[in-house]
């Protein structure tokens, strides 16, 4: 700095909410480097209600609120707030009432059987032309579908539907708009213009009042109202939309450099893409069954979305019903240990979206295609990440037909990144460097979005040489193993 006088540091708050977990996290920027500090962290996960499953969004907001008020009593001069989330789930609300409806989970039944009755040929032409997003039941079409058969009624008496992130900024602050970022993953927005696509809600019939205004990512909504100040101890701080859907703010903190990589944001699911100037909404792209999301500063995210640690975290569930409880930390050397590539499976196969026992639909998977069956923790998690590896490396190759694109490293970012067995047999299985890091990529891209939008940064280029300055990464280079090849071979043909 000019005199040699350093800059004061700035400090700003991410709500990160995931599938399992929410974390409020405070991020301290001094111009050069970026430090993240988890202030709260709270569990999260669907509750079962009368045979559905859904998300207790009040809980979340009551554990945000908790989250603020601590970082409050730490004295620092908060610069601003923002939240981001999963995406797909809605809320609805009018008037005074914020919540009309307790939201559903994703993986609720009543979207597989929506998504199954709407899809034909000339459905998907209609859908991935208007929007260039995959076709997957949890996707919202699906949802607002099922509502529209199920509950007419709310849709029509609702004033807006507002994703899980912009819900919570609407409480914050007051204003109910959807980001863009978020709003991409709908499969109701045309990613071209940034705009919803009038001729898709026009033609289910969806009632246009409930489509909020779109803002891009890196947009001051607003401060604090009044009872939220009140409540936390904080001052009337900026609300910033950032880049509300977790993935993209993953995306935004990924420390790359030049157009030869690609990402992997490793949790319980896996998201596998490029970043690409523009959508790629070809014949070719839909009938791979590929995604164009948005992601900071109008760049699309041309991805796949696959099932990632879901499938192990699943196990877990199933072996501590069981009595037991084997963690990740013991579960990757035994791993490790187990023989590689004896058994494996093909993660994207419908049968492990949702089961009652994923040990058993694992081994009835290998049982029908004539492969041992898994019996230990071990073997069932080598099994997963072998299987992983390979579902990685066939879907870079398939994205580098489709983009014209020569994919060289691989940056896995995410809670996935710390398991080191995984990422070096990602590299052995798809021939490429591999750099894992930072784990808490979604909350640096959290705070970056809200950076660049108070302009403490110049250009998304930027935050991401400054994640570069702040943050160790970790290289894995692929091991020469003729294995691989008979492996990938097994892969392609397991059904599914």
């Amino acid at each position: 700095m000019p005199g040699g006088m350093a800059s004061l540091p700035s400090y700003h708050i991410a709500c990160d909410l995931g599938a399992e977990s929410g974390r409020v996290m405070l991020g301290t920027f001094d111009g050069q480097r970026l430090k993240l500090e988890e202030i709260h962290r709270f569990p999260n996960g669907p509750v079962r209600v009368h045979d559905s499953l859904r998300w207790n969004l009040l809980g979340i907001y009551r554990e945000i609120l908790q989250g603020l008020r601590m970082a409050a009593q730490r004295g620092h001069p908060i610069a601003s707030i923002g939240v981001d989330s999963w995406a797909i789930d809605y809320a609805f609300i009018r008037g005074q009432e914020p919540l009309l409806r307790i939201p559903y989970h994703y993986r609720s039944a009543r979207r597989e059987a929506a998504f199954r009755a709407a899809r034909n040929p000339d459905f998907e032409r209609l859908v991935f032309g208007e929007t260039g997003i995959q076709f997957m039941p949890i996707n919202t079409l699906y949802a607002l579908l099922a509502d529209q058969a199920e509950d007419v009624m709310l849709l029509n008496t609702a004033e807006r539907l507002l994703l899980v992130a912009d819900w919570i900024h609407y409480l914050l602050c007051g204003r109910a708009v959807a980001e863009a970022t978020n709003a991409s993953t709908t499969q109701l927005f045309d990613p071209r213009t940034h705009k919803w696509s009038d001729k898709l809600i026009s033609h289910f019939g969806f009632p246009r009042q409930l489509f909020p205004e779109i803002v891009p990512p890196g947009t001051v909504l607003g401060p604090l109202l009044p009872d939220v100040r009140a409540e936390t101890g904080l001052s009337p701080i900026p609300v910033v939309a950032g880049c509300t859907h977790d993935t993209a703010a993953a995306v935004a903190a990924v420390p790359a450099q030049g157009d030869d990589w690609a990402y992997l944001s490793s949790g319980t699911w896996s998201l596998i893409g490029v970043e690409l100037p523009a959508p790629l909404m070809n014949d070719a792209a839909r009938a791979a069954n590929f995604t164009n999301e948005v992601g900071y500063g109008g760049t699309i995210r041309f991805l796949k979305n696959i099932i990632g640690l879901w499938l192990l975290q699943e196990c877990r569930r199933i072996w501590a019903r069981e009595g037991h409880d084997h963690d990740y930390a013991s579960l990757t050397p035994l791993a490790a240990a187990a023989r590689p590539l004896r058994s494996l499976i093909q993660p994207n196969d419908p049968r492990f979206h949702s089961p009652t026992d994923m040990p058993a639909e694992i081994r009835a998977f290998c049982r029908e295609t004539g492969q041992p069956e898994p019996q230990t923790p071990g073997e069932f998690a080598r099994c997963i990440f072998d299987s992983l590896a390979l579902l990685y490396a066939a879907k870079l190759e398939e994205m580098e037909r489709l983009t014209g694109r020569k994919v060289r490293v691989l940056h896995i970012v995410g809670g996935g990144s710390k398991n080191e067995l995984l990422n070096q047999l990602a590299a052995d299985a798809t021939g490429r460097t591999v750099v894992a890091g930072p784990v808490e990529a979604t909350a640096l891209g959290n705070v970056l979005s809200q950076l660049l939008a108070l302009d403490s940064l110049p250009d998304l280029a930027a935050g991401r040489a400054v994640i570069r300055e702040s943050f160790a990464t970790i290289r894995y280079e692929p091991r020469p193993d003729d294995a691989w090849e008979a492996a990938h071979t097994r892969f392609a043909q397991l059904p599914g």
